[in-house]
């Protein structure tokens, strides 16, 4: 006799660009992380506002944090979209607090609605973002 089970969970999928904007974004968050940690000279040389080095170290964790949030991501965890949204508002509040221009800092916030609009993409009908938990 086969039993079949109704309540098995479908498997999810993914639209390949989807996988491949969280990858670049782990990708180019831990570059960021580690050039905030171990090249502040660098850093302070290409920015165009004075910043500490309190501030350097938090915009590494923002980094660090962020990759953390990709791999959330990965796994299908909305709790990395939301974690985004954390980073992005915190990095806005140092921007403005260093000096950045407004314009600038608000541009930190367009990440979040590419990202949301990469959630978006479907493959056979069902968004990442439906999928996430």
């Amino acid at each position: 006799m086969e039993t079949t089970n109704n309540n098995a969970i479908p498997n999810k999928e993914r639209h390949g660009c989807v996988t491949a904007w969280l990858i670049l974004m782990i990708i180019s968050n831990s570059v960021t992380a580690l050039l905030y940690f171990f090249a502040t000279d660098f850093i302070t040389k290409n920015l165009p506002v004075q910043i500490s080095n309190t501030m350097i170290i938090v915009l590494g964790i923002i980094g660090t944090a962020n990759v953390i949030f990709s791999v959330l991501l990965l796994q299908w965890n909305k709790i990395g979209f939301w974690g985004f949204i954390i980073t992005s508002i915190a990095a806005l509040v140092i921007n403005i607090n260093i000096g950045m221009g407004i314009g600038t800092s608000l541009f930190g916030l367009v990440g979040i609605a590419i990202l949301y609009g990469v959630l978006q993409i479907k493959k056979e009908d069902v968004s990442t973002w439906e999928n996430l938990q």
